[in-house]
């Protein structure tokens, strides 16, 4: 089989916002860029204005179209009329690789890829956690039939891609080293977002930008910049940036400790839009695998405020002063003093630049991924795509 054939890939996902979202929108556009024919099929639920502006900036990039339907968040009946939808779209379609991401776009792709292949059609099957489902508690029942579904579905998966070695560590954990080939790529940031971004004048002391839901730590957040305020003895200034279903809470949170006027909200934006207003950025996540949105602050030079959670002590470092302890307000405030009181204390927990971008890079990360798809679609698939593209 030719090296330089050009591959038809579709990426499944449920939710269009987020990292997983981030993490297709750059695999298709490197991938189209170097001749393949890229396809996404997604929840058409989930997402507002701002995810459907991203649409448009990726749609020229997807010669294989942009499928949206309704795909449930939980576990039901309605997943039948969404998988019957889904693989009729995919069948027409004849792709060499079905990547799916998330748990619900790992099962879409591993299923219809495999029902495929019963009808001697060639596929290769690939699924992403990228966190999800891995965030169960493996004690509680939920959890246990949540990882027993993972488990059996290894038998219908070529290979699964980790994008940290946590999220590796913690499938291996819940649910058992992997039956199935299995890589580690790195989540990567485009050539285009290593530029600094310099802080404007009036920019605040601390952004949060992301979904508004307590397993990102909105409400930690709060908390810690209350308790800073009072470590320090004066007022400071933040933003939280994002939309989601907790908003109103956070709002009122803010009002009840009277932040208002020094916490701004403000809705979904462009990270790098968002980092000019910001001299820090704080990740208080109760949990994560690589949230891309610590790649795309660290190569804008921005500061990083994290907990330790996930894949970001691979990133920072497992030893940095700017990750504090998990779920723990007091901790992510001491933090965040360190930062507003110690000089150059921003420039001793940024990673060296140059290490940095050789890691954690688009072109690093696509070369990875396509020479996994290469290894995976089989000669016969070949022939396959040969014989359909034959006038």
């Amino acid at each position: 089989m030719s090296d330089s054939r050009p591959l038809r890939i579709i990426h499944c996902f449920r939710s269009p916002i987020g990292g997983i979202f981030r993490h297709v929108r750059d695999l298709a556009e490197a991938h189209a860029r170097q001749g393949h024919e890229i396809g996404i099929i997604c929840d058409s639920t989930t997402g507002g204005s701002y995810e459907d502006a991203l649409f448009d900036e990726i749609r020229p990039f997807l010669t294989l179209g942009l499928v949206r339907l309704p795909i449930p968040r939980s576990i039901g009946p309605t997943d039948l009329a969404a998988l019957w939808s889904s693989y009729k779209e995919i069948r027409s379609l004849r792709p060499d690789i079905l990547h799916g991401h998330g748990a619900k776009g790992g099962a879409l792709a591993r299923i219809i890829g495999s029902a495929l292949r019963v009808n001697r059609y060639c596929v290769a099957r690939l699924y992403s956690p990228h966190g999800g489902s891995l965030h169960y508690d493996s004690r509680a029942f939920s959890g246990k039939v949540v990882f027993v579904l993972e488990r059996l579905q290894e038998f219908l998966t070529d290979a699964i891609v980790f994008v940290c070695d946590f999220e590796r560590t913690t499938y291996e954990q819940k649910v058992g080293k992997p039956r199935t080939r299995s890589e580690l790529i790195y989540n990567g940031i485009d050539d285009r977002d290593f530029e600094t971004v310099h802080a404007r004048p009036d920019a605040v002391d601390f952004l949060y930008i992301g979904m508004l839901r307590d397993l990102k730590g909105p409400d930690l957040f709060v908390d810690a910049f209350a308790r800073a305020e009072r470590i320090i003895g004066k007022p400071l200034s933040a933003m939280m940036i994002g939309d989601g279903p907790q908003k109103a809470e956070y709002e009122q949170m803010m009002l009840e400790r009277g932040l208002g006027r020094r916490i701004e909200m403000l809705p979904a934006m462009k990270a790098r839009d968002a980092f000019a207003l910001t001299r820090n950025v704080v990740v208080p996540s109760r949990a994560e695998s690589m949230p891309y949105i610590v790649l795309e602050a660290l190569a804008a030079r921005k500061p990083v405020i994290a907990a330790r959670v996930g894949g970001i002590p691979e990133v920072l470092g497992p030893e940095s002063s700017a990750l504090a302890v998990p779920s723990d307000a007091q901790s992510l405030a001491d933090v965040m003093t360190t930062a507003m009181t110690e000089q150059d204390w921003a420039a001793k927990v940024m990673p060296d630049a140059g290490a940095f971008k050789a890691a954690f890079s688009t072109s690093t990360m696509a070369g990875s991924i396509m020479r996994l798809y290469r290894q995976l679609v089989p000669e016969s698939a070949a022939r396959q795509h040969e014989r359909h593209n034959r006038p």
